[in-house]
């Protein structure tokens, strides 16, 4: 019968040990580490140009889709209806194996300045790539002088991996560190020497 009391005795007391150390940790404020730090958050998609994107395939414009033939070209171009592109982004592409000159796009670019925000040659991708790259170029670093940067990396939006490129790249100059993620999990990237 000691034994078993003994035995009993032990397991109250481990659980009003557990018991006092849980009001203990619960009694004490819970600090959140990450929003009292200098670290600095940012998130391409807050970035991310506002508008809808379209793409504008020429191929239809050409002879039999491969051929370019000036006049014919041209009066497809002044026949269009531009005002579908009115203030939206336009990729312009061309569906076939053509081989075009420099001038007809330019001259399909020409026609949709009038009307969309912004028009380049190639993809969706290459236009989001683009859209980045002077959205980047023309980014104010003040807030993130000698801070430590995470990159985030999730994104509802289409963000093109060259943002991220080009982002780490114009950080390097200027801040403490960059992590790629999120705080909790990050990537090191990039730490600057002492």
């Amino acid at each position: 019968m000691d034994a078993r009391f003994n035995e009993r005795r032990g397991q109250i007391r481990a659980r009003y040990a557990l018991n006092n150390a849980k009001d203990s940790v619960m009694k004490q404020e819970i600090v959140n580490r990450v929003a009292n730090s200098k670290l600095v958050t940012i998130d391409l998609e807050d970035f991310y140009p506002k508008g809808q994107r379209m793409t504008l395939d020429i191929a239809p414009w050409l002879m039999e889709g491969i051929i370019l033939r000036e006049q014919t070209f041209r009066k497809h171009l002044e026949q269009h209806d531009w005002t579908t592109y009115a203030d939206v982004y336009v990729s312009i592409h061309c569906s076939t194996d053509a081989i075009l000159p420099g001038w007809a796009y330019m001259l399909v670019a020409v026609h949709l300045s009038k009307v969309a925000k912004k028009a380049v040659i190639g993809s969706r991708k290459d236009l989001e790539t683009v859209l980045f790259s002077e959205i980047i170029s023309e980014l104010d670093l003040t807030p993130y002088q000698d801070r430590p940067i995470i990159i985030k990396g999730c994104t509802n939006q289409p963000i093109p991996e060259n943002a991220y490129v080009l982002l780490a790249q114009k950080l390097l100059p200027i801040v403490q560190s960059v992590r790629y993620g999120e705080a909790c999990s990050s990537v090191p990237l990039f730490k600057k020497a002492k």
